[in-house]
């Protein structure tokens, strides 16, 4: 590949950090000297960011990020015209990177990871509880066989979750699984935390497993909703049948697509009753901003998680 083809890199580490506003100012200096586009999100516990720049650009920023937090995860993903990019370049100081509200949560509790041949045996076992740690718009488009849907409307809410429905005497084996593996980092410390020694999460998440996985042996059901301008991927991690309420960021389909309330950046039949007329105005003005700002640039692409 040419050093100045452009690629999409995204990447998180939980460490500690203790002057994460130091980093920030030294992390937005140096994007700058490489035309970084993108988000990165600093926190007492790590940092997390998706980014887009020349493929000469974001391994000079592998390199500074390895020299200042040691190894970590980074996945790297082509340019196409579904996930062009970012508008802008921000660093932002955040409470967590992955918001859970748990505080003190030791990160060194996290589950075993694995990859997808042996994710497919734990789905498999019946002895193992598979859990799907995402919220349930996004389980209803797709998920893996048996996986047991917590029913959140935020990842905030799963620790509850976790207390009400777990128990440590029956409950020996658990899998979980999100969108790219950041999420079960949390996910499988609580649950360990809680009195379960055998958690296993799924290495690189659904998207590592669709890479990974012929359609014949794959477990999985469905589409997978993604942080980006596709809204969601197919099995061949091809743009899927979806797209998505501007308004209240949930997933669509065709034919609701259709439905009377829908406006496209505005509102939906799920969002539309819960709107004002003012926020129905303010939506609109905001489609129109982002109309032409789609004419003069590229489109977002929000952290992947």
């Amino acid at each position: 590949m040419h050093p100045s083809a452009r690629r999409v890199l995204t990447f998180y580490k939980f460490i500690q950090l203790p002057s994460p506003d130091q980093d920030r100012d030294e992390i937005e200096a140096f994007g700058e000297t490489i035309a970084l586009k993108g988000t990165i999100l600093l926190a007492l516990e790590g940092i997390n960011g998706t980014v887009i720049a020349s493929q000469e650009g974001l391994e000079k920023l592998v390199t500074f990020l390895q020299q200042r937090y040691g190894e970590m995860t980074f996945k790297w993903s082509a340019v196409n015209e579904e996930n062009r990019g970012f508008l802008r370049y921000k660093v932002k100081v955040k409470p967590e990177i992955v918001s859970f509200g748990v505080s003190d949560l030791d990160m060194s509790l996290t589950g075993e990871h694995v990859n997808a041949q042996r994710w497919n045996e734990l789905v498999d076992d019946p002895d193992v509880l598979v859990i799907d740690t995402r919220n349930h718009y996004e389980i209803d488009i797709g998920t893996f066989d048996q996986a047991v849907s917590p029913e959140t409307e935020s990842f905030r809410e799963f620790p509850q979750w976790v207390e009400e429905n777990l128990d440590p005497s029956k409950h020996q084996k658990v899998a979980m699984f999100c969108t790219g593996g950041i999420r079960c980092e949390k996910a499988s410390a609580y649950v360990r935390a809680q009195g379960i020694d055998e958690v296993f999460q799924l290495d690189g998440g659904i998207l590592q497993y669709l890479e990974d996985t012929e359609n014949a042996d794959s477990r999985w059901q469905g589409e997978c909703f993604v942080f980006d301008n596709r809204v969601t991927v197919d099995h061949s991690l091809n743009k899927g049948k979806y797209d998505q309420c501007h308004a209240c960021r949930l997933p669509l389909t065709v034919e609701q697509m259709l439905h009377e309330k829908y406006v496209k950046g505005v509102s939906c039949e799920f969002c539309f009753d819960q709107q004002t007329p003012e926020q129905r105005e303010r939506f609109a003005q905001r489609e129109l901003q982002m109309l032409s700002l789609i004419h003069i640039s590229e489109p977002t692409r929000p952290l992947y998680i």
